[in-house]
């Protein structure tokens, strides 16, 4: 049976972010496969791994409507985006037969943006593969808890695709920057009739994502531009649904748009 179970260690007490959306500033910076061990010991340079969970494997079953409306405003630049889903995390630990989920709305305007999640325990096998299409809660759970974010979608949402990726969690020395490193994306097509049904295809690169209260990078991060990276509007979302609708054989079902890869 679903339940809402009182938060552990850092989210033992809600966050001011989860009951009252914080804004931040969100810059992303697409990595080349071949730079991805450079960034990381950049970043060792001037941030400090997070003390709670430093690395750890991102999971997020998305949710869209049947038309994709919130793949097509991310994919089209759109200054207004939503995303709705679940995540879950290979760091937390399972209980008994149970794991923790957090369903997230995403908000974003422009450069600003904010998450808003709710924890929840459910059955392990909830999580399977196989069963991913169901949509981990009920509908009714999903739509009564983005409600109470002060979201209310004109389409239903359903399942759309699993996205799963390594993630390094840093801090920014000096001003306590946010800054995560995440690469091997890997993403399965939940939505039987979108793609070719394929499982873990695989996603070049990686994203530098820098979070903060402003639109300025600290001084230490502007070093990233040794990287040969520059600002981006690299989405997970959007790039592995491109990727899974790509033509067999085109450089779209394994890079994002305009990127030439080198190993």
């Amino acid at each position: 049976m679903l339940k809402i179970l009182r938060r552990k260690k850092r989210e033992e007490t809600p966050t001011q972010q989860e009951i009252y959306p914080v804004q931040r500033f969100e810059r992303k910076f697409f990595i080349l496969p071949k730079n991805i061990g450079f960034a990381y010991s950049l970043l060792r340079q001037f941030c400090r791994p997070d003390k709670v969970y430093p690395i750890g494997t991102v999971h997020s079953l998305y949710f869209d409507t049947v038309d994709l409306d919130q793949y097509n405003r991310s994919a089209s630049g759109d200054f207004n985006k939503d995303k709705v889903r679940i995540r879950w995390y290979d760091e937390e630990s399972i209980e008994g037969d149970s794991i923790p989920v957090f369903i997230e709305l995403k908000t974003r305007h422009g450069f600003a943006s904010s998450k808003q999640r709710e924890r929840m325990v459910v059955p392990v096998k909830d999580i399977e593969p196989s069963r991913l299409v169901k949509g981990i809660v009920s509908k009714t759970i999903l739509n009564n808890t983005i409600a109470g974010f002060g979201y209310f979608p004109e389409s239903p949402l359903r399942p759309i695709i699993k996205i799963s990726y390594i993630r390094h969690r840093f801090t920014e020395m000096l001003t306590g920057t946010r800054v995560s490193l995440d690469y091997n994306v890997h993403s399965t097509m939940i939505a039987p009739e979108l793609g070719r049904r394929e499982h873990d295809l695989h996603l070049e690169g990686g994203v530098v994502e820098v979070k903060g209260p402003s639109i300025e990078l600290p001084g230490t991060l502007r070093k990233m531009k040794i990287l040969d990276t520059d600002w981006s509007r690299f989405s997970k979302y959007s790039n592995c649904i491109d990727s899974h609708l790509s033509d067999l054989g085109t450089l779209a079902r394994f890079a994002p748009p305009g990127k030439i890869l080198e190993r």
